[in-house]
């Protein structure tokens, strides 16, 4: 399974640069870079953190599908 996310999309959604959302959920940009390239998997908590700051569901934001290879 690899997970898919569409932070990058909600974020432009709502103006907000990859540096204001980290501050906002209290990790390092580097981590919102990681997690938007979806090589990194967020805890629940930060997946919910990170929804709310962009008003819409965990479950919204990300999702996985079925690997192919």
């Amino acid at each position: 399974m690899a997970l898919i996310t569409r932070m990058k999309e909600y974020r432009a959604k709502h103006n907000i640069t990859q540096e204001q959302l980290a501050k906002l959920v209290g990790v390092r940009r580097e981590t919102i870079i990681h997690l938007e390239a979806g090589r990194y998997n967020p805890s629940l908590k930060l997946a919910y953190d990170i929804a709310k700051i962009l008003n819409t569901t965990v479950d919204e934001l990300f999702y996985f599908t079925e690997d192919t290879q």
